[in-house]
């Protein structure tokens, strides 16, 4: 089990997801997030006086699948999230130690479905 998350571009977060349900991809978490750091759009850069830093409103993404998909879906994803611009985003793939339903207690792929 793989868990995919992505920080994007909140203007192709539509695109990216449209892509995903596509490719068969029936669960995703959508989030607004800000970030902050090197790899932002400074076009696109804001000042916050919580953060008192530059930030950059940034959409991610949350996926859980089976490690047989990951390639694909990060394929999708990096194809589908592309500028080409500073600030396109990144994506990380991280292990899942165990799934659980809570309305039917299935877990793990049985938990996905």
């Amino acid at each position: 089990m793989k868990e995919i998350k992505a920080y994007i571009r909140c203007e192709k977060a539509e695109e990216v997801i449209h892509e995903l349900e596509q490719a068969g991809v029936k669960d995703i978490t959508l989030i607004d997030v800000m970030a902050i750091g090197e790899n932002i759009d400074m076009q696109h850069a804001r000042y916050s006086f919580e953060c008192v830093e530059k930030y950059q409103k940034v959409a991610k993404l949350e996926l859980l699948c089976g490690e047989d998909e990951v390639d694909r879906l990060v394929d999708i994803l990096q194809r589908s999230a592309y500028t080409g611009m500073r600030g396109d985003g990144i994506i990380c793939v991280s292990d899942v130690g165990r799934i659980v339903k809570i309305q039917t207690g299935q877990e793990d792929m049985a938990a996905l479905a």
